[in-house]
This record gives C-alpha cells, sequence and structure tokens, in this order.
C-alpha cells in the first residue's frame, strides 16, 4: 500500500515520512516562519506543517486555554487573544507555500474548519493533515475526503467508534488516501499514556497506513512507532523554545530534529524485511563454524558406512546431519582417510 503527497510515495516499503510541526511557533511573523522552514529543511525534515484558522469562526469568548498553556503563555491574554496572536494571513500562507517550493520542501498545513479547508485546496495544497481535536468534525472530513487528495488523521483523544465514522467518510468518497496517525493529545504526554500497541490495530482495523505524532519527550516512542509499523513520525519543530507561544516548549531544535531522524532511519534499517536468511556478511562465519559430516576412522573401499564411523567436526562446508540417514549402509567407492569430509559422491 503506498500514497503520494506531492513528489513523494510513503508506505511500508518506503523511507519514513517526517513531518516537522511548525504550527504557530512562528507567531504570525512570516520571517521567522521563513527561518523555520530553512531549519526544517536542513535538519532532514520532508515536510513541513502549518495550521490554518480565523480566531473569530474557531473560537468562542468563554474558550479556557488548555492547561499547558496557562504554563507557557502569558496569563494576561485570553484564549482567544492568544489564538488570534498566532493566526497566519491567508496571503502569507501563498508566500509561505511557494518558499517551500523553492526550498523543495513539501508545504502542509491543518484546516481547523470548512472555510480554511476549501481555501488550501484553492492555493493547491497537495495533502491536507487535521487535528485530533476534529476527528469528530465529520463535515470538515467529508470535505477533505471529496478532494481525493491525500489526508493524514490525527486521532488523539478518541476512541475507535469516533475513528471509524471518519474513516467512513473517505469511504463513501472511495477515497483510501488516508493515514492515520496515533497520538496523545498533551504537551508532552507521559509515557504511560502513549499505548503505542494501538498503532498496528489502526492499521488492521482500518486497513490503511498508519503513523505517529510525538508529544513525548526523547525519541523512544517514535523508534517504537516504526517498529509496530508507523509510516509517518510528526514532531513539533521550532528554532528557540524559550520564544513566545504555547507549544514552543514541547518542540524539539534542528538539531534534535536531525538526531531524530538519524534515530529512526537506523530503527528503520534494524528491522529489515519479513525474510529470514543467511546475510551475506554471515556466509564465512557459517562456512567455518558449521559442522559437517566428518570421518572419524579410514573406510576401505567396498566398506559400509556406519554411524561409528561418523562424527560432526567443522568447518560447514559440507553436509550436514540431515544427510546422515541417506548415505548410511552406502558401500565407500574409494579408501577414505581420517577427516574426511564425506561426500554423496564418495558411496555407491
Amino acid at each position: 500500500m503506498e500514497i503520494n503527497i506531492g513528489k513523494k510515495k510513503i508506505g511500508n516499503k518506503r523511507p519514513i515520512y517526517f513531518i516537522a510541526e511548525i504550527g504557530v511557533n512562528h507567531g504570525g511573523d512570516i520571517e521567522l516562519a521563513k527561518e523555520m522552514i530553512v531549519a526544517a529543511k536542513k535538519s532532514g525534515a520532508d515536510a513541513v506543517k502549518f495550521q490554518t484558522f480565523q480566531a473569530k469562526s474557531l473560537v468562542a469568548p468563554q474558550t479556557p486555554k488548555v492547561k499547558y498553556q496557562e504554563s507557557t503563555t502569558s496569563p494576561n491574554e485570553n484564549y482567544y487573544e492568544m489564538i488570534k496572536s498566532l493566526e497566519l494571513s491567508r496571503d502569507k500562507h501563498i508566500v509561505l507555500m511557494d518558499f517551500c517550493k523553492t526550498k523543495e520542501i513539501q508545504f502542509l498545513s491543518t484546516p481547523y474548519d470548512l472555510d480554511s479547508a476549501k481555501f488550501l485546496n484553492e492555493i493547491g495544497c497537495d495533502a491536507f493533515k487535521t487535528a485530533s481535536a476534529d476527528i469528530v468534525d465529520l463535515q470538515l472530513h467529508d470535505y477533505l475526503a471529496s478532494t481525493r487528495k491525500t489526508v493524514i488523521i490525527s486521532t488523539g483523544m478518541s476512541i475507535f467508534d469516533e475513528i471509524n465514522d471518519c474513516v467512513n467518510i473517505y469511504k463513501k468518497h472511495s477515497n483510501k488516501n488516508f493515514i492515520l496517525l496515533h497520538c496523545v493529545s498533551n504537551y508532552p504526554c507521559t509515557d504511560k499514556s502513549i499505548n503505542m500497541l494501538v498503532l498496528p490495530e489502526l492499521a488492521l482495523k482500518f486497513d490503511c497506513l498508519v503513523g505517529y505524532s510525538d508529544h513525548s519527550v526523547g525519541f523512544e516512542a517514535a523508534n517504537t512507532s516504526v517498529s509496530l509499523g508507523g509510516v509517518v513520525i510528526e514532531k513539533h519543530f521550532t528554532i528557540d523554545k524559550n520564544l513566545p507561544g504555547p507549544d514552543q516548549k514541547a518542540s524539539i531544535l534542528p538539531e534534535e530534529f536531525s538526531l531524530l531522524i538519524k534515530t529512526v532511519k537506523k530503527t528503520k534499517q534494524l528491522l529489515g524485511i519479513v525474510e529470514k536468511k543467511c546475510q551475506p556478511e554471515e556466509v564465512q562465519m557459517a562456512s567455518v563454524s558449521r559442522k559437517s559430516l566428518t570421518l572419524i576412522t579410514s573406510l576401505e573401499k567396498g566398506q559400509k558406512l556406519n554411524k561409528q564411523h561418523i562424527s560432526l567436526k567443522r568447518p560447514g562446508t559440507g553436509l550436514f546431519f540431515k544427510d546422515l540417514k541417506d548415505l548410511l549402509g552406502r558401500k565407500a567407492k574409494k579408501s577414505l582417510s581420517t577427516n574426511h569430509q564425506i561426500k554423496y559422491e564418495d558411496f555407491e
């Protein structure tokens, strides 16, 4: 199973697809956003991802801050004011998408409402990424599925029934171009909450590619996701954790992102393929350390071979124990000396 995003193919036999989630870490500053794009590209990311929303249509005035945002943002601004300060204008989206093209890195964004989704589609986004909170916004998913473009769907906070409702929307549109990301929606999430065994279950239940949107500390969770079949890893990304904004502290720096990629690629290489065979680097070891059927006494021409004549000795370049039953009782064609490694052609 393979899915395209831009020029890249994503699948179980393809390299892991890495998304640097810039999100709102740019704080509305397009020059800072560009700097982050350049840093993500140098770090080895396949894509950068932003968030597309308008505060006035997303947030009701009475909406409280999420707990982690209380400690990462100013107490003098409410939730609406915080969200409003993080908006990217539509013109800036176009500039950033074009900038990504010049830097040869994929532009992605998360639409938080139907109008934002339509806008991203109109400007030519190759694919979409949806937020965990919007797994239940079936109106949004109905539109995204209808575009027949690839949609990466985060599943934090959800249960299987809710994911099933969402996937059924894509089935209705005969759109198989979706990837489910396991996620725990906290910044950072605790190790005990990660529950990574859900990942292969998502792949099995919904017959799709899967990945992991990583809000944990460290790289262990990302590595585990690859070991369990994940093909996409998304991680929050910044160039300075001390910049203002709710997600900076939970983001990783360019050098950390590079190390993440290096570590995960090694894990992917270690997994290999589902085939047990003697590796090229093992061939010489096998020829030396395995044991072959070897005479421990001499045999005269015409003498019958029996068990008392045979032992198993190194090197392993001859016949193995499984061949002994076919040789017992056969007559030697010629005289054979002690420590001779026997062959079928030695016997009648």
